[in-house]
């Protein structure tokens, strides 16, 4: 007992040094934009499965900074069963920013359109809005610059590719979804900023609706919001879009809309990105079954 005592009580070992943890099977690196010289931090996660025949899923996740190791962790655990789980592995591209800090204030830029001041929603801090409207460069960079790297590093079924975001993220994958609805296949917006700029968008959608009925597409749309998201309209702008969007089923656009229960605006993120890895399964499921 004496010597049991004794031991509980010794202070741990001063030499005692400890190693950087990493997440297995990642990397990252940085690198600018073809255009208009934008410094992203690029992660990649890659399964430990070999490729199909046709080439891994891959999963483009912005605000990397923030999500991608909760993303990375869902995928590595869930797709070790695909049997049970319905998830199969697949390649995970964070598109975030050299900080590590989990938000860069140069997501305005990037996730938002040009957008009227007057349409604006007002800073809660009481200050100007950083530089915004350079989505269309951000996509241009998504599909030429860094689409092409992956496609070298990895091999990726160009056939099977979804993007998420959250909050403008979520904004910016709406933006993608209407009027470039080619560049991917999957789309998940985590509670959208419908809000920050709704005519535009409301407009967008109209067009791409019209689109939908005229050639019939092919894309499946996943909307989720937290329970306790009450500000800026965001649970209704989100669930009216998902009602709208679920019009389209007869055109080839698959949507769902959740609503978790008791998460906020940022406690939304983990299982939004659970979720968002089982319905990319799916979606890679009913390419397989058409």
């Amino acid at each position: 007992m004496a010597y049991q005592e004794k031991k509980r009580n010794e202070s741990p070992s001063q030499d005692i040094t400890g190693e950087e943890v990493t997440i297995p099977r990642t990397e990252q690196w940085d690198m600018g934009s073809s255009v208009g010289h934008r410094e992203y931090r690029i992660f990649v996660a890659k399964p430990h499965e070999a490729p199909p025949p046709a080439g891994y899923p891959v999963i483009y996740v912005l605000d990397a900074n923030s999500i991608f190791g909760t993303m990375v962790e869902a995928m590595r655990l869930q797709s070790r069963r695909p049997e049970k789980t319905g998830v199969v592995p697949a390649v995970i591209v964070g598109v975030g920013y050299p900080t590590e800090a989990p938000f860069d204030p140069a997501r305005f830029y990037d996730f938002t359109l040009p957008t009227p001041m007057e349409e604006l929603p007002l800073n809660p801090k009481g200050e100007a809005w950083p530089e915004l409207g350079g989505a269309q460069s951000f996509l241009d960079f998504i599909e030429n610059d860094l689409k092409p790297i992956i496609e070298r590093k990895l091999d990726i079924d160009r056939s099977r590719q979804t993007i998420f975001g959250h909050s403008l993220g979520g904004l910016f994958v709406l933006q993608v979804l209407f009027a470039n609805s080619d560049a991917f296949q999957t789309y998940v917006a985590g509670s959208p900023s419908i809000h920050w700029n709704r005519s535009f968008l409301l407009e967008a959608e109209r067009q791409f609706a019209a689109r939908a009925e005229r050639e019939r597409l092919a894309v499946h749309v996943l909307i989720g919001v937290g329970e306790l998201e009450k500000s800026h309209r965001m649970i209704d702008n989100a669930k009216e879009l998902g009602d709208r969007l679920s019009g389209l089923a007869g055109f080839g656009v698959r949507s769902e809309f959740k609503e978790f229960e008791g998460e906020g605006h940022i406690s939304v993120l983990p299982v939004l990105a659970s979720r968002a890895v089982r319905f990319a399964s799916a979606r890679v499921a009913d390419c397989e079954d058409q």
